[in-house]
């Protein structure tokens, strides 16, 4: 059986209802950044949607947001830091750029494009969407990259979808590791070898789709939905209280406001390493896993 921390009884209903959203505990990365452990994903959100959505989160308390260029939302995200209030120093944002500007000089293009759709001043991790192995020019985007955070215009680099393969390479050829991969992940595609590349490197690992790829099915799955009542938190409390537990940072997509609270509100417990270890055998291998080395933009 699971406990709470400190062995304290689950909350009922009428007090996990009460339960406030707290601040995502940090994560310092390599070259010393402090990430927030759970943050917003903001895909596929769109125009006046994402904008309320994103300064809904904001408001609950999320200050890591993740958009994209391919997202077609950066301005939307930009607009909705600026009317949230909260001061732009403490927000993480995080932006990826696509296929085209896989060199030195397209970083840099990318990074400024991209700083004019958000209408900020500041991106604080741009990341290389997908490696694009075709075009073999990912090891010289990420050289862009470190040539930005360098000049002090990023305060972390990374790499999305990269794979220890992709890793290997930029660090062979340049010495170079990301200070975080963001890769397809949750109990349903735990990525083991991913995950201890990344830790041997010193790389964070940050899940998109934590929650699974597939709809509802992985918070429908009977071992999530008996922990979910044993503990008497959601399934996707239980799945992202994994996440956080495996040291990996976790970015929920959701466009409801009261799942979007309750996704922060998962540091008021803790999983039993035996949980952990349930939901983690529910691995199906890399078959859950978009191929990096087939798909990208």
């Amino acid at each position: 059986m699971g406990s709470h921390t400190g062995g304290s009884e689950p909350a009922g209903p009428e007090s996990r209802e009460a339960l406030m959203p707290q601040p995502a505990p940090g994560r310092k990365l390599t070259h010393g950044a402090q990430m927030p452990s759970l943050g917003l994903g903001t895909s596929p959100l769109r125009g006046q949607a994402c904008v309320d959505q994103v300064r809904s989160a904001i408001e609950a308390g999320y200050r890591l947001i993740d958009t994209a260029e391919n997202y077609g939302n950066e301005d939307a995200v930009g607009q909705a830091i600026r009317e949230s209030g909260v001061d732009r120093s403490e927000i993480f944002l995080t932006t990826k750029l696509n296929r085209q500007w896989h060199s030195v000089s397209g970083v840099r293009a990318a990074y400024e494009a991209s700083l004019e759709r958000l209408g900020l001043d500041s991106i604080d991790l741009l990341l290389i969407h997908w490696p694009n192995p075709d075009q073999g020019r990912y090891v010289e985007a990420v050289q862009g990259l470190e040539e930005l955070r360098q000049e002090g215009l990023l305060r972390a680099i990374g790499t999305s979808n990269f794979t220890p393969a992709h890793l290997r390479r930029v660090y062979e050829e340049t010495g170079l590791s990301p200070d975080v991969n963001q890769i397809q992940l949750s109990p349903y595609a735990t990525r083991d070898q991913s995950r201890a590349y990344h830790d041997e490197y010193g790389i964070a690992t940050e899940s998109w789709s934590p929650l699974g790829a597939s709809g509802t099915e992985l918070r429908n799955d009977p071992v999530v939905l008996t922990l979910a009542e044993r503990y008497d938190m959601t399934p996707a409390q239980v799945v992202l209280r994994w996440h956080y537990q495996l040291g990996l940072v976790a970015i929920p997509r959701s466009s409801h406001p009261g799942r979007i609270r309750e996704n922060l509100s998962i540091f008021s417990f803790e999983l039993s390493a035996d949980d952990v270890a349930q939901l983690s055998a529910l691995d199906r291998g890399e078959a859950e896993v978009v191929d990096s080395d087939t798909f990208g933009h």
